[in-house]
């Protein structure tokens, strides 16, 4: 049996100047492309500008969408690309890069199989708000998608021995009279190096964490913390900007309904609690929305409360169903109560409504009907047993819907819509995809079945 490889950072030191392609960004879909050039025999490096890879995908947490998959088979779930594409069309304001979206939602399927080939085994499933049916793929073996898809991804590639450098600030990207890129970068004590390759892949994620890029395009929103980690600045929009670049969508921002912010960090509450049966409560102890309503709805219900927050309410039934809750205890957001007495007080809400609100939910999953708020999805639990538990929630920015103009094919677009050369681009540098809301589940999905094509593409044009 041949010893397993750990992921370990690569020296600067140890590189060539020379490479099949670059790629920037050491999330999901970088890590995603790399592995697949690798396959493919082709000679990449990926350039990561933090101290530690995993981007935004290490936060993900509800799943990976995808249609037609054996999981769901398997669970009696009868879907199809057409439904999945109806369902992220609807979501997103039918404002979606429909060619894109086809592509995604006919591809998202073998990007599953295609990580089960790499030891990224999704074998549950559950439900995001926005969808028709249970379409988030999650492992058994992971109390959340992206912390695993990011270890499992990064020790693939220490095995294949793609070198991987994190500290790396790639600060522009020239294009030679040879048809070959420079890329310029700066490393940890801001000494510049060199590389060339034939193609590049951005891979850089979006900008929710920039105040500068959201008081551009939504000062709006500049009053809301972020869910994003601190390298989610924009960085590759401006590198392809000044490479002839379009964008797209910049103004379509997301902002999610469950985030826990009591303290100094910002932790979102994965869609997927909500799709194991909880329920939002405001702080006159009452429902107020269909929870599994897309993303936007859910946020402007909370929005539209005397205060802007809510209760995530649950019992202790529902962590066997959604393990992700054993970490957010454990870091200190769930609040507990032995019975709907205790945990109204703890929380300061009326108990009187709470108690109330709690037999009218034990009655819409009994009947099978909300007749409140048209919820469908999701009614797997009256809560009739505790404990019982909550997590204080309010909105926050999560994702840049917009970004660079794409193909279906990866390749980015210039301002007359032509690619450019040997340019590709995946995962949230890459807008119009999700029109003016994402799905929860379809990012991820996104990073791999597009850092797949941007892989498959950049190889077939070499």
């Amino acid at each position: 049996m041949t010893e397993r490889v750990e992921f370990k950072p690569t020296s600067i030191d140890d590189l060539s100047s020379q490479y099949d392609v670059i790629i920037i960004g050491a999330g999901s879909t970088g890590l995603t492309s790399a592995l697949e050039l690798t396959e493919l025999g082709k000679k990449v490096v990926v350039l990561e500008k933090m101290e530690k890879p995993g981007g935004n995908s290490m936060r993900a947490s509800s799943g990976m969408n995808a249609a037609e998959t054996a999981i769901q088979r398997h669970e009696g779930i009868i879907d199809s690309y057409e439904s999945f594409y109806e369902d992220t069309y609807k979501g997103g304001g039918k404002q979606n890069d429909v060619e894109m979206l086809k592509y995604f939602t006919s591809h998202a399927d073998s990007a599953v199989e295609w990580l089960k080939e790499h030891d990224v085994v999704l074998d549950e499933i559950t439900l995001t708000g926005g969808m028709s049916v249970k379409r988030a793929h999650r492992p058994s073996s992971a109390p959340a998608i992206g912390g695993y898809l990011i270890h499992q991804l990064l020790n693939k590639l220490a095995e294949e021995k793609v070198p991987v450098v994190c500290g790396a600030t790639v600060r522009e990207i020239d294009r030679g009279d040879n048809h070959q890129f420079k890329v310029d970068f700066a490393d940890a004590q801001d000494s510049n190096h060199l590389l060339n390759s034939a193609a590049i892949i951005l891979a850089t994620g979006g900008f929710a964490a920039s105040d500068a890029l959201i008081k551009k395009y939504r000062p709006d929103l500049v009053h809301y913390k972020t869910t994003n980690h601190p390298g989610a600045t924009g960085d590759g929009l401006q590198l392809a900007e000044n490479l002839g670049a379009q964008l797209v969508d910049m103004d379509q921002i997301q902002v999610h309904p469950t985030v826990y912010q009591d303290g100094d960090h910002a932790f979102l509450i994965g869609e997927m609690v909500r799709g194991e049966g909880a329920i939002l409560v405001n702080q006159s102890g009452h429902r107020f929305v269909n929870e599994l309503d897309t993303r936007k709805v859910v946020t402007d219900a909370i929005n539209a409360q005397t205060q802007p927050d809510a209760y995530l309410i649950f019992n202790a039934a529902l962590t066997k169903r959604a393990s992700a809750i054993g970490f957010y205890d454990h870091i200190g957001l769930v609040q507990h109560g032995d019975h709907i007495d205790e945990l109204a007080k703890t929380l300061g809400l009326p108990v009187a409504n709470l108690k109330e609100t709690m037999q009218q939910w034990s009655d819409v999953v009994a009947k099978r009907k909300d007749e409140a708020f048209g919820r469908t999805m999701g009614l797997v639990d009256g809560f009739e047993e505790g404990p019982y538990m909550a997590i204080h929630i309010a909105p926050a920015i999560h994702y840049t819907m917009g970004g660079l103009k794409t193909s279906a094919k990866a390749e980015v677009l210039d301002k007359k819509i032509k690619p450019i050369k040997g340019l590709y681009a995946g995962g949230e540098v890459a807008g119009g995809l999700h029109g003016n809301n994402r799905i929860g589940g379809n990012s991820i999905a996104e990073t791999v079945v597009f850092g797949l094509q941007a892989a498959r593409q950049a190889f077939k044009n070499l």
